[in-house]
């Protein structure tokens, strides 16, 4: 059975301005400059201010149509200019001479001391277009060289052929109709293994080494072990079994690391070597600044590269024409068009706003927080730091501190990070004291830096260490910081 019933809820929901600040908040200052650049585009009631004066634009002229004299025509005018009236007061969005404050139809993103600067981009050739150009001088026939084409463009950025033999000649077959076989299809693989750089079209990590090493126009003795020992002890020498090369190669423990010492020297991914100039995401452009004035921290927000932002002044005036018109209802569409552009701009400019204010606060109380570390850049003065200690700090809620942490580089006299890397949790050492993960991190770091490589130390001689410093936490712990650090194993740590 239907009824109809009234009922009144309380619900919480984010307004338009509160979902703009949270997307602009968690973008990092490289993104925003093209985020402004899009509303600008998407919004005319939005400008950048040049350093060019404006140059006044033509004068827009309104056509009013003829009055008419019908009763009823002039009815519905009044009707339709109330209507406009009761949605919204355009003497709201029109400024007093000399009364509305600059700041507010405009935001300021950098000083005037702050030097513009571009975002450093570099450009060449692709990986694979250096391989098409060295094809070029090989004599093969024009079938030929759509095959070798085929095979190039199939290969990944790091130089491997990762596809299945059997595969490519089924898709020459039914995407170019080109029939071949397996034979000719590892020739041409053959031919382009010759180009440069080394090692390229390598099926896998074993045959890419030994191509590099079988490139080598003075072989030495070493060199011949090395492709001895890949050739035929590949697997043994990936998992560093080193006692059992010596003993199935009937070598010595110096021979073996002649042999090794220049395994080192070859680049198990040759794709890269040309292909990472290519990439545009190279550069980390720090959000924040932090400086040591004689024994003051201070720290300064990186505006650069971000336009500054005002409400076009050719809507405002369009709104004033508008104002001043008489016949008003015909101007309906045209008057919301342009509040919306104008509502839009401004909240815009206001959530620029207050990202920064956001981020200035933010990064005030971490740096007042970790005092000690950006003083001397020493890892284990970090004090254990949770978004909770600094969203109670600012009054703000742990999701914006989140957003700002997480995507946000800082760069210190001792180098840039993330900011999230500055916060850890905290654990007790035997003496009660609350320290940082990073500080316990570091310290199994530089245990493991410092050890001997011909015997490494096991995850059960760090935990020892560990203990012996003060720090009681489990092996598995220690083994989970060891990964979290990007350290191998003991065993695949030792070095001759």
């Amino acid at each position: 059975m239907l009824n109809q019933r009234l009922q009144q809820k309380l619900l919480q929901k984010l307004s338009p301005q509160q979902i703009l600040l949270m997307k602009l908040l968690q973008i990092p200052s490289i993104a925003l400059e093209q985020r402004i650049k899009q509303e600008i585009e998407e919004n005319p009631a939005l400008e950048e201010i040049n350093d060019m004066e404006d140059l006044a634009g033509p004068e827009m002229e309104f056509d009013e149509s003829p009055e008419t004299d019908e009763n009823e025509v002039e009815k519905e005018e009044e009707a339709e200019v109330k209507n406009v009236e009761d949605e919204f007061d355009l003497e709201d969005y029109i400024p007093d001479d000399d009364d509305t404050p600059s700041y507010k139809l405009s935001t300021s993103n950098y000083s005037p001391d702050d030097e513009r600067k571009e975002i450093p981009f570099v450009s060449g050739s692709t990986f694979h277009e250096l391989l098409f150009s060295q094809l070029g001088l090989r004599n093969l026939d024009e079938r030929q060289e759509k095959i070798a084409v085929y095979i190039i463009g199939n290969l990944d950025d790091s130089g491997y052929l990762n596809r299945d033999v059997t595969a490519m000649i089924d898709d020459l077959m039914f995407a170019m109709n080109i029939q071949t076989t397996k034979d000719e299809l590892l020739q041409l693989l053959f031919i382009i293994q010759e180009l440069d750089p080394p090692g390229v079209g390598a099926r896998n990590l074993q045959e890419c080494l030994l191509l590099q090493l079988r490139r080598k126009e003075e072989p030495v003795p070493s060199t011949e072990l090395a492709i001895k020992i890949l050739d035929r002890h590949f697997n043994e020498f990936t998992k560093k079994h080193y006692e059992k090369i010596i003993k199935k190669a009937k070598i010595t423990e110096q021979e073996l690391k002649s042999a090794i010492d220049e395994i080192l020297k070859l680049n198990p991914k040759p794709g890269n070597s040309q292909g990472e100039t290519t990439k545009t995401n190279h550069y980390i452009l720090p959000d924040f600044f932090i400086y040591n004035d004689n024994g003051g921290l201070e720290f300064q927000l990186n505006s650069k590269n971000t336009p500054e932002l005002r409400l076009n002044r050719t809507y405002v005036d369009m709104l004033e024409t508008y104002a001043s018109s008489k016949n008003k209802s015909q101007h309906k569409d045209a008057i919301s068009f342009v509040k919306q552009k104008i509502d839009s701009a401004r909240w815009f400019i206001d959530a620029i706003r207050q990202r920064q204010n956001t981020l200035q606060i933010t990064m005030q109380a971490i740096m007042d927080y970790q005092r000690e570390y950006f003083m001397t850049g020493d890892e284990t003065k970090l004090r254990p730091m949770i978004l909770k200690d600094i969203a109670e700090i600012v009054n703000l809620d742990i999701s914006t501190i989140s957003r700002v942490a997480n995507s946000k580089y800082v760069q210190t006299p001792f180098g840039t990070f993330l900011l999230k890397s500055f916060f850890s949790e905290s654990m007790q050492t035997e003496s009660g004291e609350e320290v940082s993960t990073r500080e316990i991190k570091k310290i199994l770091s530089d245990c493991i830096e410092a050890e001997e490589k011909g015997k490494p130390l096991t995850d059960e001689q760090l935990t020892k260490i560990l203990k012996e410093k003060g720090y009681n936490i489990a092996r598995r712990t220690v083994a989970k910081y060891r990964e979290q650090l990007n350290i191998p194993v003991a065993r695949l740590r030792k070095e001759l």
